[in-house]
């Protein structure tokens, strides 16, 4: 069967040149009218912060060493809260959910780039119609259709499901890291109000040993009954503020419990074992460079891949407003059951090939253009704001800690000479020789250095927890795992 018979063999083969060049012009087209996949943001050719450590990287920056960096502190209890709580999350189930769901968009893109094969099968009985004699008809049959991508459009959202769906992991990893992060503070504070109760109680208990020197001096006569009152409020004083204290850490276990679902009974007891002291967290690998940091951040990663995905869904939707190309096909099996006999038929047809011209839509196929250009601007300025607040997140986590590190040494001889102060102070007291203020003076300039430290101490692990945040968590992006893998391949 010749193609376009009614048509001279001239005029049909200027045709399909005209529809050739009129395709090629179109795919030109579709390409110029993408806008770039790789979004690129200004950032700080180097940390303005220093680094910790004088500026030396730790641990040469390397992300493997981050990847277990909750493991290098050495805290089994800290382990379990962290598995718990992230098997409890609701955002990292929620996130979970949003990878599954990007996996089954993807895979419904992958297939609108294949054939569709539907099978159908009837029957009817139908009564006589000359020259047809009645009787019953089966049918069955294979058809077949495909929609040939010419311009491209199947395969740009393909390639925005892709893009998503890495985006959709790194954002579970993301999670976990937050999860992790949140639940390291909770426990770390806990611990800090452990330290200040323990703090609190031996300030009482030294509190009530003066108040009970000062009553039997008292009764004695040789101190007066307003010391005494003095002492007394001293003691209640200190009582309330260990009560405080005590309740406090008790909202920080049910904090945990909130987080990890774990029973409090057995959180509890797990909790009764741990060192009140907090410890120094081992130091979080990062490179001075700010783009190989931020280039292991999950965040970073998955904003980058929705401006791809919104400049592959630019593409498709331009393409769609090019004509279309399809071809269809079947086959098929009838029988035909009549009063004269019975008798099989089979049939099969290749065609049509369909060739579909978009002339009037009322401006549809340029709005959506227009609405997924304006999706891409947005994923953009997305993606723009995600940099500044990484480079924000690192820059301020390593203010904190270079101010942390030239306090620490103040704070500590803060303690020291608070210490000896109040030593003096109560043993001049004792031998009569200093006022029960001079001492309560001496003792409350004590306990407040004892908590400044305590208070240095527990931000300096919030220091190190908000770097590892802020560093990607050991999160790397497939591009590094790809090239790590074949490094270590020989």
């Amino acid at each position: 069967m010749h193609s376009l018979p009614f048509l001279p063999r001239t005029a049909r083969a200027l045709l399909i040149a005209t529809l050739l060049a009129a395709l090629l012009s179109a795919c030109g087209s579709v390409s110029s009218m993408m806008p770039s996949a790789k979004p690129v943001a200004a950032m700080p050719a180097r940390w303005f912060a220093p680094l910790p450590g004088e500026g030396a990287l730790a641990h040469d920056g390397q992300i493997a060493s981050l990847a277990d960096w909750w493991r290098q502190q050495q805290d089994p209890v800290l382990l379990v809260l962290i598995d718990a709580a992230q098997a409890a999350s609701s955002s990292i189930s929620a996130a979970r959910s949003r990878i599954a769901q990007a996996n089954a968009e993807r895979l419904a893109a992958a297939g609108a780039l294949r054939p569709t094969v539907d099978a159908g099968v009837s029957a009817q009985r139908r009564s006589a119609f000359p020259p047809f004699p009645g009787g019953n008809v089966y049918q069955g049959s294979v058809q077949a259709s495909w929609e040939i991508d010419v311009f491209g459009a199947n395969r740009m959202a393909l390639d925005a499901a892709q893009r998503r769906a890495q985006g959709a992991e790194a954002s579970w990893h993301e999670a976990r890291v937050s999860v992790a992060a949140e639940t390291a503070n909770q426990y770390y504070a806990f611990r800090a109000c452990r330290r200040l109760l323990v703090l609190a109680e031996a300030d009482v208990t030294s509190r009530a040993e003066i108040a009970r020197l000062t009553e039997l001096a008292a009764n004695a006569g040789f101190q007066s009954a307003a010391n005494a009152a003095l002492t007394r409020a001293s003691v209640a004083d200190g009582r309330s503020q260990v009560t405080a204290l005590r309740a406090q850490c008790d909202v920080d276990v049910k904090a945990l419990v909130m987080l990890t679902g774990l029973d409090e009974r057995d959180l509890r007891t797990q909790l009764e074992g741990v060192s009140v002291a907090l410890p120094l967290p081992a130091p979080v690998p990062l490179t001075e460079l700010p783009a190989a940091t931020l280039a292991q951040r999950p965040d970073v990663y998955a904003a980058a891949q929705q401006v791809a995905a919104a400049s592959s869904e630019v593409g498709s939707a331009e393409a769609r407003r090019y004509p279309r190309l399809s071809l269809s096909g079947s086959i098929g099996r009838n029988r035909f059951e009549t009063a004269d006999g019975n008798f099989n038929l089979s049939s099969w047809t290749v065609g049509p090939v369909a060739f579909s011209l978009p002339i009037f839509d009322s401006n549809r196929r340029r709005a959506n253009v227009a609405a997924a250009a304006a999706r891409y601007e947005e994923a953009a300025s997305g993606y723009h704001a995600v940099v500044r607040r990484a480079v924000r997140e690192v820059e301020e986590s390593l203010v904190n800690l270079d101010s942390i590190a030239a306090r620490s040494n103040d704070a500590q001889i803060a303690i020291d000479g608070y210490t000896a102060s109040f030593d003096a102070a109560r043993l001049r007291y004792q031998l009569g020789l200093s006022s029960l203020i001079e001492l309560e003076e001496a003792r409350r300039s004590k306990l407040a250095a004892e908590t400044g430290l305590v208070t240095l101490q527990r931000e300096r692990v919030a220091a190190w927890i908000a770097l590892y945040r802020a560093a990607g968590g050991g999160w790397q992006s497939p591009a590094n795992t790809g090239r790590a893998s074949a490094d270590a391949a020989p």
